[in-house]
């Protein structure tokens, strides 16, 4: 059996619950210790996680509600505030991911969930004032994205525990286990502001919205996250190395690679998730002041439903590569995603534009205001369109979860079959290989994320493009510029890992 010793120049500066011996690739060390460990901090790993994810993305259904709550913001502003948390999660992935080996995973979970107090409480207080200027709120957006980071960290720290066999479904578990975070911030962030909810069946508060109140109780529930990983999480002293040592993975042809095409899967699903409900809005909704109630689909009973079925597909698309190989189900996603996005595009083709009054009209009065026919005509019209827009849009989210299961399986095989090439099965060379691979394997993943993520600064960007007058027209464009980088994606994926005279072919990933 091979063990991995206690790195020496670690033990000065160690605190904590360190595990100084983990192998979790000996048959015997997992089934009688590792697996039980595992096991447990995968479980905190998940809840903390899920709670960055859910901060992260506080933005993408609060934005929508901000005119209700008595803010005037544009369409390109409201889509600006989903996109800044998704642009700062990215950037700090890569510190995130290079604090577990540095500090702990468990130590930096603690730490990671006791930053989310940060975008939680700010949010709490800038809502309730209407006259906050929007540069203000940017910055109070912009801080949400420490939720973004703990992605990174998390999975980074989850790929140490587990045996390669069992990455896939293990990395798939946790980060679905995240990604939850953003259908459960959708679901019930009406419910708990009093915005109403739950396809209709919680109806709006009577005093009005009370937008801090999400922001109070995530910074409750962020308490309780630091303090169950204090109690039940461990740090892998194996897991030790420099941030420079990460680093020498950005030399590597596949780390690069990997991040684009995870820009196709994450970043669509992130970005997807953040910019749903003011694409429901934009599109199927009609409400031409706060005071006058609205007309068509409300936003808040179905925006959920896309980060929920591509969440519930990411461990499924984990177990689909453990059993058919990362690099085929892959092919296969960015198939299934083109073919969902150009459907996504042809319904709203047919969409009815709704009559907008002319630039300068008076405004209208509440209490004697009425929709005219015409609009009353084209809300309808949209309205019967809109459970195929749905259906064409979940399909996309199940593609892009199973792609985000496969994507993440394939990170790890690559370096585990390059460190198979190395000495004999058992020998000292294979387990130092096997080691190094593992540390790479991790700083890869949390190098990916961060780049994947930027999808979703770009996507919400682009739905919001300001070059476009029309909001409408610009959600479409956007479809468009997204369905030809999906096959850019497929063509790469296939190229790297599937074509017959491909290393990584042959060798399985």
């Amino acid at each position: 059996m091979t063990t991995v010793q206690t790195a020496p120049r670690l033990a000065p500066r160690r605190t904590g619950r360190w595990i100084d011996q983990w192998d979790p690739e000996d048959p015997g060390f997992w089934e009688s210790t590792g697996k039980r460990v595992a096991r447990r901090n995968l479980i905190f790993s998940i809840f903390a996680e899920h709670l960055g994810f859910s901060v992260w993305l506080l933005w993408s259904v609060s934005a929508a509600l901000l005119m209700k709550a008595g803010f005037n913001f544009t369409p390109q502003q409201l889509f600006l505030l989903v996109a800044v948390p998704n642009l700062v999660g990215s950037l700090i992935r890569l510190p995130y991911t290079f604090a577990v080996p540095k500090f702990g995973g468990r130590n930096w979970t603690i730490v990671s969930a006791l930053l989310l107090l940060i975008p939680t409480l700010m949010f709490a207080f800038f809502v309730q004032r209407p006259e906050t200027p929007f540069w203000v709120f940017v910055l109070v957006a912009a801080t949400a994205g420490f939720g973004g980071g703990n992605f990174a960290s998390s999975m980074a720290n989850i790929n140490f525990f587990y045996p390669a066999r069992k990455k896939g479904a293990a990395l798939g578990l946790n980060a679905a286990g995240g990604n939850l975070g953003v259908a459960l911030i959708q679901f019930f962030l009406p419910v708990v502001v009093g915005g109403a909810g739950i396809f209709g069946l919680v109806k709006a508060s009577e005093s009005g919205l009370s937008l801090q109140r999400a922001g109070y109780l995530y910074a409750l529930l962020a308490i309780v996250a630091a303090v169950l990983a204090y109690i039940f999480m461990n740090n892998l002293t194996s897991a030790y190395s420099r941030p420079r040592q990460q680093l020498a993975v950005l030399k590597y042809k596949h780390t690069w690679v990997m991040s684009f095409l995870y820009i196709g899967t994450f970043g669509s699903f992130i970005g997807y998730s953040a910019a749903m409900p003011l694409l429901i809005k934009i599109n199927f909704w009609n409400q031409p002041l706060a005071t006058i109630p609205g007309i068509g689909v409300n936003f808040a009973y179905y925006a959920f439903l896309g980060a929920l079925v591509g969440s519930v597909a990411r461990p499924f698309g984990g177990w689909l590569a453990d059993k058919y190989g990362g690099a085929r189900v892959t092919v296969w996603t960015f198939v299934t995603m083109i073919v969902g996005t150009l459907t996504v595009l042809f319904t709203l083709t047919r969409l009815t534009p709704v009559p907008r009054p002319a630039p300068g009209s008076p405004v209208p009065d509440p209490a004697t205001f009425e929709y005219s026919d015409a609009v009353r005509a084209a809300v309808d019209h949209n309205s019967d369109i809109f459970p195929w827009f749905l259906l064409a849009f979940l399909f996309v989210f199940a593609a892009t979860g199973i792609g985000n299961g496969s994507t993440y399986r394939m990170i790890p095989m690559i370096w585990k079959s390059q460190a198979m090439t190395v000495g004999a099965t058992g020998s000292r060379e294979r387990a130092a290989a096997d080691a190094k691979a593992t540390k790479e394997s991790s700083a890869v993943i949390g190098i990916a994320g961060a780049i994947g993520a930027l999808g979703g600064f770009l996507i919400p960007i682009t739905f919001g493009s300001p070059w476009v007058d029309d909001p409408v027209e610009a959600v479409k464009s956007a479809f468009v510029v997204f369905t030809a980088f999906y096959v850019a994606c497929l063509a790469v994926t296939w190229y790297v890992y599937r074509r017959p005279a491909a290393e990584m072919a042959k060798a399985g990933v």
